[in-house]
């Protein structure tokens, strides 16, 4: 069954959680896709991804990258597909859920706390995800900027 993790941005920005959760799959060994709402939003993060950590960097690609996006373990779209045959997918800028979300062992979205439309459509999205049978868990940073199970 998939598994809908929201992650609550409050006191964390996308550029310090993403990276964290990404390191965190990575480990895992999972494969990832991350969808964006704009290619301006791609590019930042493909920047971002190398740069974040003085002694560490994300091994990512984007869409852009033609034949060898299907070889990427992280990789950055704008597209609802799935060409790395990824099992865990990341939405971001309150992108909507795929229309393949039950062939993915997770989806995670994570909507920026202080964006009142963004914490309206992240609302929507938990309706959506308690629609489709999905389980369904709710997180936010505490004080000291862990992530803690609120639902």
């Amino acid at each position: 069954m998939t598994e809908v993790v929201f992650y609550h941005l409050l006191r964390k920005p996308l550029e310090r959680a993403l990276p964290e959760l990404l390191e965190k799959s990575a480990e895992r060994g999972w494969r990832v896709v991350v969808q964006a709402a704009s290619e301006e939003r791609v590019e930042a993060l493909d920047a971002h991804l190398w740069t974040y950590r003085d002694d560490n960097f994300l091994p990512h690609g984007t869409a852009r990258d033609g034949e060898t996006a299907a070889q990427q373990p992280i990789l950055l779209t704008t597209a609802d597909d799935n060409p790395n045959g990824a099992t865990v997918r990341f939405l971001i800028d309150s992108t909507p859920l795929p229309v393949d979300a039950k062939s993915y062992e997770r989806i995670v979205l994570l909507f920026d706390g202080e964006d009142e439309d963004a914490v309206a459509t992240a609302r929507v999205r938990w309706g959506e995800a308690k629609a489709l049978g999905f389980e369904v868990t709710y997180w936010q940073p505490d004080e000291q900027g862990r992530w803690v199970k609120k639902a």
